[in-house]
C-alpha cells in the first residue's frame, strides 16, 4: 500500500491527532490512483457475479469483498471462503454460523449466495455499501502498518457500538467479543487482564470479564458502550494501559541489556 497515513507520535496524543485528521487522511487514500482504479473495477463488475464460484474466481473483486469484512487474510482460502458464502447464513448447520468469528457470518449474509435465489450483489447499493466498509477497513490496515494499536482502537469504536446497540442477552454480547481476536486483545488490555487470560474456561472468563467491566465503567453490559462516553472511556483505557505496558516491556528489555554488559564487562 502506497498511502501512509500520518501518525507523528504514539500513545493517547497520537490518537488524538489520528482522530483530528482522520477525515482528510481517509480522502487521501481514497484519492490514490491504485485505490480509485481497484473501486471503479469493483464497481464495475461485481453485479456480473451471480455465484460464490463467480467471486472467488476473480481475486481482484474477492480481495476488496474480503477486505470490507476484515478477512483479506484468507484471500489465498478460495475453497473455505467458498464454502462459507454458498452455506449462507439461514440453512441449519451454516458453516459461517458454527465459526467463532462472526465476520464470516457477516459475510456470507451481505452477499447472500446461499441464502436467496438472486444475490444481493445485484442490488443497485451493493456497490456502494461494500466500497464505504472497504474504505474504513483498508484504513485501519494503513494506520496499523505504524501502530497496531491504533488499528485496534479504530476496530473497537466500530464493533463494539454496533454490538452494544444491537438486541440479544449481555452474555451472548460478552461472548461475541470473547470470540473475536481484535475485541478480545482491546478488552482484555482495556480490562488489565493477562494474555493467559484466555485459557480458562469461558464460563470464568465471562464472569471476570463483567466483573472488572463493572469495576472500572461502572456497568457489567455490553450494552452501556452505545453511549459515546463508555465507548471513548473503553478506549483512552486500552490505549493508556497498552502505553503502560509498552513502556514497561522496553525497560525491562534495557535493564536485560543492560545486566548482560555488565557481566560481560
Amino acid at each position: 500500500m502506497s498511502f501512509q497515513p500520518v501518525i507523528p507520535f504514539g500513545g493517547y496524543a497520537g490518537w488524538a491527532f489520528l482522530k483530528r485528521t482522520m477525515a482528510s487522511q481517509q480522502t487521501a487514500l481514497q484519492s490514490t490512483p491504485t485505490n480509485q482504479r481497484d473501486e471503479a473495477y469493483f464497481r464495475d463488475n461485481i453485479g456480473k457475479v451471480q455465484t460464490a464460484e463467480g467471486l472467488v474466481s476473480d481475486r481482484r473483486l474477492l480481495r476488496v469483498a474480503l477486505t470490507a469484512y476484515g478477512l483479506e487474510g484468507d484471500l489465498n482460502n478460495k475453497a473455505f471462503i467458498r464454502k462459507v458464502l454458498e452455506d449462507g447464513t439461514l440453512k441449519e448447520g451454516a458453516l459461517s454460523s458454527r465459526l467463532a468469528d462472526k465476520q464470516y457470518q457477516k459475510l456470507a449474509g451481505a452477499f447472500g449466495f446461499g441464502d436467496f435465489p438472486v444475490p444481493r450483489s445485484q442490488l443497485s447499493d451493493f456497490a456502494d455499501k461494500t466500497l464505504a466498509l472497504y474504505r474504513t477497513r483498508q484504513f485501519e490496515t494503513a494506520v496499523g502498518q505504524q501502530n497496531n494499536g491504533f488499528r485496534l482502537a479504530l476496530n473497537a469504536e466500530r464493533e463494539v457500538a454496533s454490538l452494544a446497540a444491537k438486541s440479544g442477552s449481555e452474555d451472548l454480547k460478552w461472548f461475541t467479543i470473547m470470540g473475536n481476536a481484535p475485541l478480545r486483545q482491546t478488552f482484555q488490555t482495556a480490562l488489565g487482564l493477562p494474555s493467559s487470560f484466555a485459557s480458562i474456561d469461558l464460563d470464568q472468563q465471562l464472569g471476570v470479564m463483567k466483573a472488572k467491566a463493572q469495576s472500572i465503567f461502572g456497568d457489567d453490559s455490553v450494552s452501556q458502550f452505545a453511549e459515546p462516553e463508555k465507548l471513548a472511556k473503553l478506549v483512552r483505557t486500552y490505549l493508556v494501559r497498552s502505553e503502560i505496558a509498552s513502556t514497561a516491556g522496553a525497560v525491562g528489555a534495557s535493564s536485560v541489556a543492560l545486566q548482560l554488559l555488565r557481566g560481560a564487562g
